[in-house]
This record gives structure tokens, sequence and C-alpha cells, in this order.
């Protein structure tokens, strides 16, 4: 599945000049529930702690999913947030999620990244520069 999913990512961002992190945590440490954080907090905190908003166009988006909590965070750097805007990103967790309701795991996560390929694809085409970020999920 891991394989899968960095292949999609790979090859999405080869039609784009953005990037796509995928993070997967089974759970949060005893700190963070004690503060009780949220997925959404902790998936800021990731995005943050990965570079996800270090690209040169500010073009980075991060999947999270938190397995503890059955919670899917996408989070969107502000240059293509200003092009798309929540609603996308929330459709596209939306199907992550429905998928996931169905056991459809895998195939729910290369479509979100294929969802958010399109995205920007649509804001910015042409040539990737550089791959910035990694391209294999990470299981944190």
């Amino acid at each position: 599945m891991l394989d899968r999913i960095e292949r999609t990512i790979r090859e999405v961002e080869s039609r784009h000049d953005g990037q796509i992190r995928f993070v997967v945590e089974a759970a949060l440490d005893m700190g963070p529930l004690w503060q009780q954080q949220s997925p959404r907090e902790r998936a800021l905190e990731v995005f943050a702690l990965q570079g996800v908003w270090d690209t040169p166009d500010n073009n980075g988006i991060l999947i999270y999913v938190l397995m503890a909590d059955h919670a899917v965070e996408i989070v969107c750097d502000r240059g293509i947030h200003a092009c798309e805007g929540a609603g996308t990103w929330e459709a596209v967790c939306r199907g992550i999620q429905d998928a996931f309701g169905q056991g459809r795991y895998e195939q729910g996560v290369v479509d979100g990244i294929t969802a958010l390929g399109a995205s920007l694809a649509r804001h910015y085409p042409g040539s990737p520069r550089a791959n910035t970020l990694p391209d294999r999920p990470q299981i944190m």
C-alpha cells in the first residue's frame, strides 16, 4: 500500500509544480492527549514539522491521518489555499473518509491524492522544479 501511495504521489507531482505529503499517525502521545489536542491541531503541527510550508510557491499539501480518531485532515499552504479554498479540501477529506468507512483505505488515499494533484495542476501547471518533499508516506 505504501509503495502504491508513493507511486501515486510521484506520478501526480510529475504534472505540476506542487508538493503533496502523506503522513499517518497511529495515536497521539500522552502530552497532546492531556492537552486535548484535536486532530486538526496535530495536523497543523505535522504540517510545520514536515516542512510542507517550505515549498518555493507555497503550494504544499499535507494529507494527515490520525488512525486512533479515524480522522483525516488536509492542510494546504497559503498559495494553493488561496486558489481553491476550504470547500475543495473538505470535499477531498470527505471522499477519503467515505472510502475508509467502506474499508477501501488504499483506494481512498489514492483518489484523494489524485484529486489534490488535479487542483495543483490547474493552478501550478508545467514541469516540477524540484521534489522538495519526500514522496514516501510517513508512518509516525
